[in-house]
């Protein structure tokens, strides 16, 4: 991503970069998109932890460039007078801040776009029929009291997740991206950042200001984030 990113604003030569010998200018683009992939990393990350990209993922994209357009505005000032002017001049900086936004949009757009789609799992071919129990990876680590049920769904809370199964629920110590590696096998789908559900296991799908809930065979509500909300619902979920 970064690699080619760098080869296409190099092939383009915006911001005067054009002239610029091949490798200096691809050496440059390529610094460039790695500062701006770390620092948008950070601030994504923290505003992924504290749920803000789950109620209004475009307004938090924003939001997220402005903050970064400043200090990712000095690393680009910087390296292009050390590159390509020979040093720095201060009257140049403000110039940079608009093509540094746009920039910055562009790439946290992206990074919106790509977290639309949930992860999904899928039976495996010749599964076992209704009624039998698929082969996951992530059944055998059911507590002794929840083995051999149907598992419906996968809360995580905290370091911990929560099961809910037709035999009831209960909890064990490990992260909702672990669980997902091994749950193959089971036809089911991340509904929320901290969601598993089984396909199966739904009973009836609700809509109301503006979000969306899945009723599971147990009563328990699993909430629909918006993030992943148009592709459950292009999938046939609700």
């Amino acid at each position: 991503m970064i690699l080619a990113s760098g080869l296409f604003m190099t092939l383009v030569g915006p911001f005067g970069t054009g002239g610029a010998p091949f490798w200096t200018s691809l050496a440059y683009w390529i610094g460039m998109m790695t500062a701006g992939t770390v620092l948008a990393n950070i601030i994504v990350r923290l505003a992924v932890r504290l749920d803000l990209f789950e109620r209004r993922p475009w307004l938090w994209a924003v939001l997220v460039a402005l903050v970064m357009t400043p200090p990712q505005t000095v690393v680009v000032w910087a390296a292009s007078g050390l590159t390509f002017q020979g040093g720095l001049n201060l009257a140049l900086l403000p110039g940079y801040g608009p093509p540094v936004l746009l920039v910055t949009l562009a790439m946290l757009a992206i990074t919106v776009l790509t977290q639309r789609t949930p992860i999904q799992t899928h039976a495996a071919p010749g599964s076992p029929a209704p009624g039998e129990t698929p082969a996951a990876p992530f059944l055998d680590r059911l507590p002794p009291k929840l083995k051999g049920a149907e598992l419906h769904a996968i809360q995580a809370e905290d370091h911990y997740l929560r099961l809910h199964t037709s035999h009831g629920q209960d909890i064990i110590l490990m992260r909702l991206a672990d669980a997902l590696a091994e749950l193959r096998g089971l036809e089911g789908a991340q509904v929320h950042r901290s969601w598993w559900v089984a396909r199966d296991a739904v009973v009836s799908a609700e809509r109301g200001n503006g979000r969306a809930s899945l009723t599971l065979k147990t009563g328990a509500i699993a909430p629909v984030s918006r993030t992943y909300a148009q592709a459950l619902r292009a999938a046939g979920w609700y």
